[in-house]
């Protein structure tokens, strides 16, 4: 599962599927396939514009088109766990789940992004904890500084 966060799409295939889309949009007429897998593509980007810009994609189809939900809630987990955007990708996780509980692949991901968020969160604490370490260790410095210079 881990992978599939990790996944990037090829060139090719995004530009396969960009220009289906474009070439359809220009005609005002997008089928919701087309739609889709641009944006399936979109949200494998390295890119996180392109991951936003399939994630819009992705959440238009979601309120507009009720088959293949499943699978538009599972993108949007994935882009926003792409964009480091947890909280919101457990969202779609459980909003899933809420339809089909027993996803072995939604339950996958839910528990990487889990541990992730645990992983960053901890990450999080010992650089803030390292920040303030040196903010006082710099006042201190300060404080000693001026003390001696009115000496």
């Amino acid at each position: 599962m881990n992978d599939l966060l990790n996944e990037v799409v090829s060139p090719e295939d995004l530009q396969k599927f960009e220009n289906i889309y474009h070439q359809q949009l220009y005609k005002n007429d997008v089928t919701p396939k087309a739609q889709f897998e641009y944006a399936w593509c979109l949200v494998r980007s390295k890119y996180p514009v392109d991951i936003k810009k399939g994630l819009v994609l992705l959440q238009e189809l979601f309120t507009t088109h009720e088959e293949g939900k499943r699978d538009y809630l599972f993108y949007l987990a994935l882009g926003n766990a792409r964009l480091k955007q947890y909280r919101q990708a457990l969202n779609f996780l459980n909003a899933f789940l809420n339809i089909e509980p027993n996803n072995s692949q939604v339950i996958g991901l839910k528990n990487v992004i889990e541990k992730k968020m645990t992983q960053e969160g901890l990450k999080g604490i010992a650089i803030t904890g390292g920040a303030i370490v040196a903010l006082g260790a710099v006042v201190s410095l300060g404080i000693s500084l001026l003390g001696a210079a009115k000496k």
